[in-house]
């Protein structure tokens, strides 16, 4: 196959945003281009390097007109970090192109060409919102182009940062995060001088060597803190040393864990955690329900939207106190949980066993005692024979992964014939196909998108089905 040339193509108007910081236009000839550094409303020349069956992937070469929605910047990181890509650009023309995202994939993919989809509810912080950061160690940090064309010789500094998008082993060293409490600016900057100082040395994902690897910083609106460091091999003398450290800097952390990981990879969940102080979970709570978060706990990692999303839920639902509900795709049953008041009982499924502890953990902890939850792929345990053996729902709340619900899945929901379905989407692409498949049964009658994750491409989106009499 022949290399693609790189060809140069004036005048694109920007209309969309797509994934990955790229921004959406079209060739004069109508074929869709995918552009980096551009904004909706930039008119570019750009140069497109790459070719796709179907679409063309270009950066800016020359900006001929600049789009009114841009706006400067907040980090220091923007250009380099893979994450907040859309920084640059005005929150309101954010929510309006997410919104746009939700509307296309609802008209293109779910064949709902009449559907008022609300305006998009946007998040309180657009800035410190996350409540969980993971950070990499690294022997030798990442150069920025300009540092490399800037420098004659450059010292092998390490790192304490963000993946650069696309590659495992180039580690962005990072001075100041805009996505979490500042705190965890202070413990990460504290731990990567403390370690540089006490000659810890940072892991080479090359190489294998070295001795700090990666960390974990979680905290909740309750004020309380888990660290969790991961090392490659258990020396005790270097753990202690840095944990007693971390501590007499940072006495407030309510939990601090470390995690041995001689492996290849980061993957942690498999592996044992170990308290080194504190309580062995943190609390988060959001309405009337608390939610203890161990150290291998899934939970929204926007608390304050996570709220917002299950109000949503609720009002999209109208519980009328007796209603049997299922919640599929529950995770440690955050939903389940927090509308179990307003129903009669909820049943919970998830494929992963350690969440199904943490849900059941959860229920002791609020004293809930009308909800139980059972570990399996959705597809295979919700067969003709449980359903059988448990109350008929009333209701359906489903909140899958962003590859949507397996086709026996949305076969089962039909033959249920629930009075109504709540679908909770993190993919609206996924989540409208899925609609076009229940449509022969429910009628999609709400939908709300919600803004979990300002100045990225992310949007979750609510869709109320009922059945069709």
């Amino acid at each position: 196959m022949a290399k693609f040339k790189a060809k140069k193509v004036e005048n694109i108007e920007i209309t969309g945003i797509a994934d990955q910081g790229m921004s959406v236009g079209r060739t004069p000839e109508g074929e869709v281009i995918f552009v980096f550094g551009a904004v909706p409303g930039d008119i570019v020349d750009v140069v497109i390097y790459k070719k796709r069956k179907k679409t063309k992937i270009a950066k800016v070469e020359h900006f001929k007109k600049m789009s009114p929605q841009r706006v400067d910047p907040f980090c220091k990181h923007f250009t380099e970090c893979g994450g907040c890509k859309w920084q640059n650009l005005s929150y309101e023309e954010q929510l309006r192109q997410k919104h746009t995202t939700v509307s296309d994939a609802m008209k293109r993919i779910g064949k709902l060409d009449n559907l008022e989809i609300a305006p998009v509810l946007g998040s309180m912080d657009q800035k410190y919102y996350r409540n969980k950061l993971e950070f990499t160690f690294s022997s030798q940090r990442w150069y920025t182009q300009e540092e490399i064309d800037n420098s004659g010789e450059l010292d092998k500094e390490p790192a304490l940062g963000f993946h650069i998008a696309g590659s495992f082993s180039k580690i962005l060293d990072i001075e100041e995060c805009y996505l979490q409490n500042d705190l965890s600016n202070k413990i990460r900057n504290f731990i990567r001088s403390f370690c540089i100082d006490h000659q810890l040395n940072f892991f080479n994902t090359i190489t294998q060597e070295g001795f700090m690897r990666t960390m974990i910083v979680r905290n909740t609106q309750m004020g309380e803190w888990m660290l969790i460091i991961a090392v490659t091999r258990d020396d005790q003398k270097k753990i202690k040393l840095l944990c007693k450290s971390i501590m007499e800097e940072f006495p407030f952390i309510t939990s601090l864990y470390y995690v041995v990981n001689g492996k290849k990879n980061d993957f942690l969940l498999d592996l044992d955690f170990h308290l080194y102080h504190g309580k062995p979970y943190i609390v988060e709570k959001l309405g009337a329900v608390s939610y203890k978060i161990g150290p291998k706990s899934f939970f929204q990692t926007n608390s304050i939207q996570a709220k917002t999303l299950f109000d949503t839920v609720v009002n999209f639902a109208d519980f009328k106190g007796n209603d049997h509900v299922y919640d599929l795709y529950t995770g440690l049953g955050s939903i389940a949980l927090y509308i179990a008041q307003h129903v009669k009982s909820v049943l919970g499924i998830e494929e992963i066993a350690a969440a199904i502890d943490d849900a059941k953990i959860n229920a002791a902890f609020n004293k809930i005692e009308n909800t139980s939850f059972y570990a399996g792929d959705v597809k295979n345990l919700l067969t003709p024979d449980f359903i059988a053996n448990h109350p008929r729902p009333d209701i359906i709340i489903t909140d899958p992964p962003r590859a949507g619900m397996h086709p026996d899945v949305v076969e089962t929901l039909i033959q249920l014939s629930a009075k109504k379905i709540v679908y909770v989407s993190c993919n609206p692409a996924t989540q409208a196909r899925d609609l076009l498949l229940l449509s022969p049964k429910y009628k999609v009658t709400k939908m709300q998108p919600v803004d979990m994750f300002p100045h990225t491409h992310h949007i979750e989106n609510i869709a109320l089905l009922e059945l069709i009499d």
